[in-house]
């Protein structure tokens, strides 16, 4: 279907650029403006799709009893996300312990995109509607930028993080 293609080559190009921007992470070197920003802008990039992915796909994929496993994997992923992106916030940027809770927020962060381009987004589109792409393009466009201007960085160690 030409429509869900659409919607998630609209996700797909967040992920892409969450994956240049992870790249560009990986290539700073301590407490740095450049790291400071880049983590901030990725933060603020990641939080915005996941909460506007959450509200237009995966709001809609759990009214398909048969994506409904899938789809509760990955709003489960992007509360992992979050919080390892806040537990980064809150550590150091020059000290190896910044550096090893980056390198596994990329390895998994990496791993739930994939899975969505690879599993999920494929599954997906063989159980939607015309209404349910338009509704899912319109919805993840507006409310990626709503969220946008509403996401901070939060740094919370993990130890600290309310359950």
């Amino acid at each position: 279907m030409a429509d869900a293609a659409d919607i998630f080559a609209r996700l797909k190009q967040d992920h892409d650029k969450h994956r240049a921007l992870l790249d560009r992470l990986a290539d700073t070197h301590g407490e740095t403006d450049e790291r400071k920003e880049l983590l901030e802008q990725f933060t603020l990039e990641v939080k915005s799709h996941a909460s506007a992915e959450e509200q237009a796909l995966y709001s809609t994929m759990l009214r398909k009893p048969q994506t409904t496993d899938e789809t509760r994997h990955s709003v489960a992923e992007h509360h992992e996300i979050e919080e390892a992106l806040n537990d980064l916030a809150a550590t150091a940027m020059d000290s190896s312990a910044w550096m090893a809770k980056f390198n596994r927020l990329d390895h998994d962060y990496r791993h739930h995109i994939e899975e969505e381009e690879d599993d999920h987004f494929p599954d997906f589109a063989k159980h939607l509607t015309f209404e349910d792409t338009r509704y899912m393009r319109e919805v993840f466009d507006r409310r990626k930028a709503d969220e946008f201007e509403d996401a901070e960085v939060t740094p919370e160690a993990r130890d600290d993080a309310k359950e």
